[in-house]
């Protein structure tokens, strides 16, 4: 799918996303900062991928880590500094939620500081008898 607005284009074609682009975003993060080229280019390749582009050149990522029909988990979320404030992430994250893999899947999602972007989108912090776990590898 495609969505376009003014000079920026939204894609899921994953053919059309700049994996180094994508990898010098990501490591300028605090959650991949250090993240291997390969492994930026695998998680591409198995995930249902946004690329935010601006006069052809990347400038915004958001991946989904999906099963396409009850669970789907947004993540590295992630715009280039100078294209912030100009309303374009909130535009990449409609894309993202309207997409209609993402239709029946419930979204989760963590964040450190941008819980008022989502929650403009309607999410709502995780029921609180339930913990998030990880097994780090």
């Amino acid at each position: 799918m495609e969505w376009r607005k003014d000079n920026y284009l939204i894609t899921d074609d994953r053919t059309r996303m700049d994996i180094g682009a994508i990898h010098a975003l990501l490591d300028a993060t605090y959650w991949a900062a250090g993240r291997s080229l390969a492994a930026v280019e695998k998680s591409v390749a198995n995930s249902l991928c946004f690329g935010l582009f601006h006069e052809q050149k990347q400038v915004g990522f958001a991946r989904v880590v999906t099963d396409g029909a009850v669970f789907a988990w947004l993540c590295d979320v992630v715009l280039e500094q100078s294209h912030r404030n100009r309303g374009v992430g909130s535009w990449m994250m409609e894309a993202v939620l309207e997409h209609p893999a993402l239709q029946s899947t419930e979204i989760v999602l963590r964040t450190n500081g941008s819980e008022s972007l989502y929650a403009r989108r309607g999410f709502s912090p995780c029921d609180s008898r339930l913990t998030w776990m990880n097994l780090k590898r």
